[in-house]
């Protein structure tokens, strides 16, 4: 395997691992090419809204063990909760080894301050309509499983895929002032607080930008999802960028040799705390 890429922070969210609209594979692919120094994994990593015994796939667990092997490696992983991981809020704070599990996180990163959340605290619609929420993650799973089914079929006659799932939610006048209150609201605190960097989740629409308001400035990042965008946000040397995945840049797939799902022991040995069997899974 070709030497891995050195990061210094890498960060992910809106995995939603458990469901059928999680790219895991290619998440794995990813991670297997990255030797990052500090993990961030900012919310929905595992979308337990829709979460389903019989639905977890060899490579979500993989993902999973992935996260766990570089904690044992002594690097530093940071759960942060997001909307469809919350019941993991009633845990936190709470510490594993090298993992830490946190609703937030405020790092300084050479000088600079920076505010990690997922971000749906600061979504009314979550809070307010919960059951509609659900009912709408399901929906938007299944609108990205049809969108795949319709682009294979597609494929042989030449026809280049389609991404009607993503023009459908950008479509929804709704969503798409959601999303820009969301970050609206977000960039507002970034600023009232004094910070220089806010990232976030949530919205599942990767972002870098700057702004500067009569307030003050700030930089406001959002690493996207792993189920449309497939991206991510890397830190290295003081610089942040976003990461949009692209098949064509590895060869083969992903490695899933001696990966054994062993995600019900896992989910016990965090409820007995007992960390050394956790990292022997």
């Amino acid at each position: 395997m070709a030497d891995k890429r050195e990061i210094d922070i890498l960060v992910l969210s809106d995995v939603h691992l458990g469901t059928q609209g999680s790219e895991a594979k290619a998440l794995l692919q990813y991670l297997q090419s990255l030797a990052p120094k500090m993990l961030i994994l900012n919310g929905d990593i595992i979308d337990i809204w829709q979460f389903r015994k019989g639905f977890f796939p060899q490579a979500h667990w993989a993902v999973l063990r992935h996260f766990m092997n570089l904690a044992e490696a002594g690097v530093p992983v940071y759960y942060l909760t997001g909307n469809h991981d919350d019941s993991l809020r009633r845990l936190t704070p709470f510490r594993l080894g090298n993992i830490h599990l946190q609703d937030k996180l405020l790092l300084e990163l050479d000088g600079k301050k920076a505010w990690f959340f997922h971000g749906d605290a600061y979504d009314p619609s979550v809070h307010k309509g919960r059951f509609w929420a659900k009912i709408g993650g399901q929906f938007y799973d299944w609108s990205i499983m049809l969108n795949r089914g319709i682009n294979r079929l597609l494929k042989p006659f030449g026809i280049p895929p389609s991404q009607f799932s993503k023009r459908l939610k950008a479509s929804v006048k709704a969503a798409v002032q959601k999303m820009n209150d969301f970050e609206q609201k977000a960039i507002e605190l970034g600023i009232e607080k004094g910070y220089d960097y806010v990232v976030c989740g949530h919205v599942h629409r990767p972002q870098h930008r700057e702004i500067v308001t009569a307030a003050g400035q700030i930089t406001y990042l959002n690493s996207g999802d792993w189920m449309e965008h497939r991206s991510a946000l890397e830190y290295v040397d003081k610089v942040w960028q976003l990461y949009h995945y692209n098949a064509e840049e590895y060869e083969g797939a992903a490695c899933l040799d001696g990966v054994e799902n062993c995600l019900e022991d896992l989910l016990r040995n965090i409820q007995d705390g007992t960390s050394d069997s956790f990292y022997r899974l």
